[in-house]
């Protein structure tokens, strides 16, 4: 299903979207603005998902166990000295 709508262009984007459609590469103006529209949600989308696995994230940390700065030290320490040892 389409739906007709009215939309204002810039001269600008207008010209744009006139040659890309005298290029071939779309067969009309709305064709080019329905792929724009699409890359745009794509993107929203994209970054939706992204926010929701970094909130998630967060609150996997925020429910787990924290360690103290000395801890944490002797556990950089640990791993550095590992990681010499293997070489």
């Amino acid at each position: 299903m389409t739906a007709k709508t009215s939309i204002s262009l810039t001269d600008a984007q207008e010209a744009y979207a006139r040659d890309l459609v005298a290029r071939g590469r779309y067969a009309s103006v709305s064709a080019v603005l329905q792929h724009g529209l699409e890359l745009l949600r794509a993107e929203h989308e994209a970054k939706e998902a992204e926010l929701a696995a970094l909130r998630a994230l967060l609150e996997e940390r925020r429910r787990g166990t924290f360690i103290g700065m000395g801890e944490s030290r002797k556990r950089v320490e640990h791993m550095i000295a590992a990681r010499k040892k293997h070489r």
